[in-house]
């Protein structure tokens, strides 16, 4: 992952129903649909293609997966969202909308109208702001519990707190100009989430996540998720080699998923995720599997290859971390049986992000820094005392930029620059591999990216430039992975996703074309909840998945 961020002067020195609002309409009895599950378990396995899935199952057909998938309708043709980052693919599935609804692009983005973290005078302050939703916000991204203090590390980790806003250092987040307040990641989602619909009508929620800004699932309101566990998996992993965190072996990603499986398995027990409070089995619940998406991008760990050895084969260090993720859904799924909650709970398998490329031999990694630095000079050749265009960046296998000057002259220039570049990368042995057009197959600019969001020209979040990567180009400056996630090509879209259990036909495949946005309002119709309480499904028109 690349990532700029320039900082402006100014800081230096300083749907389903149409017609209707967005305002969430009152909880009516009498427009919910009957209730047919008492508990919905979504698991997430970041990284997971539908291909990965049907490659593990043809040859584990025994398996936990295999009778999860066997016991439910299993969509073979889902996607998840562009950008296919964690972020706006979570959010997806707990709102039901798109980025250019929910205004979540990406995990680190830009907001042209907040104030720079920071800001207690706010009067004269010139707008403009990055908008960090990683680990940096953390009060401490060296500890697993991201700050709280808890003694006895990593063990005693499912003590940590299920409320993390308190874990996120305020001075770091952006300033809303109006209350010149910090605008907490869920005051900066648009949209209302499943965990504050589920609230509304007195369902218990919880979730499992990576990082404490996890909590804009908390949606605007602030309460969304009663219960929210997030143990920060880019802290220092004890145990492994010195500087390391969570994700640089795929045994320390697989001991850090662990610790999400035990919270869950305490709250299908009727606790809460520590198993200090016994408080009923959430209506809402479930987690996300980090150790698929570090099989993918390592090139070798624990002694194994990583990635795949063909296209859409895994190759050895993937196709052990699988048999990880199927023993721990084996052991949840066991959980629910055990309790004799099967009848009355429905599991959704699915993923908030693939992984590109799946053929290792169209790798080409390219080194995004030069040509940014060249589109910033080339621009100041033009412009002598004008700031660098690029303000921000985000490159993984996608471009995502905002600019200092937005105008369309300056956004064409980026495009016509980026587009006329030629250089050498790295292949997955990093040998030098010579790539076009800066590795970008096609680039949206200025008004072309907002259209592609469905927003407005000028909106403040939206990027300026959106570039589309080649097949297989990552972009990062060493050699040290071999995948990524972010853009737009079928293996970073082409999820799995499976809905399996209560009130659920067994045995179905659909081929119908999906969206994984649709996880929402379908949890809430399975709950007995009417899905239109979603801003995001009446503005998108998202419909429930068909489970019958």
């Amino acid at each position: 992952m690349s990532r700029r961020h320039v900082r402006p002067a100014a800081i230096v020195a300083a749907g389903l129903l149409t017609g209707l609002t967005a305002a969430q309409p009152a909880a009516s009895a009498a427009s919910h649909p009957r209730a047919t599950t008492g508990h919905v378990l979504l698991i997430s396995v970041d990284g997971l293609h539908q291909s990965d899935l049907a490659w593990y199952i043809a040859r584990h057909p025994k398996s936990a997966l295999a009778r999860l998938t066997g016991s439910g309708v299993e969509y073979t043709h889902a996607k998840t969202t562009t950008p296919s980052d964690s972020f706006p693919g979570m959010v997806a599935q707990a709102t039901g909308g798109s980025p250019g609804t929910t205004g979540i692009y990406y995990d680190d983005t830009y907001d042209a109208a907040l104030l720079p973290a920071g800001t207690t005078r706010c009067q004269g302050v010139k707008p403009g702001v990055e908008v960090d939703l990683t680990e940096d916000l953390d009060k401490n991204q060296a500890s697993i519990d991201a700050g709280q203090g808890l003694a006895g590390l990593p063990d005693s980790v499912l003590s940590m707190t299920g409320h993390p806003a308190s874990l996120i250092n305020a001075s770091k987040l952006p300033v809303d100009p109006k209350t010149c307040q910090p605008v907490y990641p869920h005051s900066y989602l648009k949209v209302n989430t499943v965990f504050e619909v589920a609230r509304q009508a007195g369902l218990r929620t919880a979730w499992s996540d990576k990082h404490a800004a996890y909590e804009i699932l908390n949606g605007p309101s602030g309460t969304g998720v009663q219960d929210l566990f997030t143990p920060e998996i880019n802290s220092d992993a004890p145990g492994y080699a010195a500087g390391n965190d969570w994700t640089t072996d795929n045994k320390a990603t697989e001991q850090y998923d662990g610790y999400k499986v035990k919270a869950v398995l305490n709250e299908i027990d009727g606790y809460d995720h520590s198993r200090s409070h016994e408080v009923g089995t959430p209506a809402i619940f479930g987690l996300n599997f980090q150790s698929v998406s570090t099989a993918q991008k390592l090139p070798a760990s624990d002694g194994l290859t990583g990635g795949y050895t063909a296209k859409n084969v895994p190759g050895p260090l993937l196709a052990r971390n699988l048999d990880f993720v199927d023993t721990e859904v084996g052991a949840l799924t066991a959980e629910i049986r055990e309790r004799h909650l099967s009848g009355s709970t429905t599991v959704i398998l699915s993923a908030k992000h693939g992984q590109s490329p799946t053929d290792p031999g169209a790798l080409t990694r390219v080194d995004d820094g030069p040509l940014l630095d060249g589109l910033n000079a080339a621009w100041k050749r033009l412009h002598p005392a004008a700031a660098d265009l690029v303000t921000h960046a985000v490159d993984d296998d996608a471009m995502l930029l905002w600019l200092s000057d937005r105008s369309a002259a300056a956004t064409a220039f980026a495009k016509k620059y980026l587009l006329a570049q030629n250089g050498s990368g790295t292949d997955v042995n990093a040998a030098p591999k010579s790539y076009s057009r800066s590795g970008l197959s096609e680039v949206y600019a200025g008004s072309a990216a907002a259209d592609y969001f469905h927003v407005k020209a000028g909106d403040a979040r939206v990027p300026d430039l959106l570039g589309v990567a080649q097949y297989g180009v990552v972009y990062t400056g060493g050699t040290k992975k071999i995948a990524e996630h972010g853009g737009g090509h079928s293996d970073d879209l082409d999820v799995p996703l499976v809905v399996s259990g209560a009130s659920v036909p067994h045995g179905v495949r659909e081929a119908a074309s999906v969206r994984t946005k649709q996880i929402a309002p379908t949890i809430l119709s399975l709950l007995g909840l009417d899905p239109r309480s979603l801003q995001a499904v009446r503005e998108e028109h998202t419909t429930v998945l068909p489970v019958r």
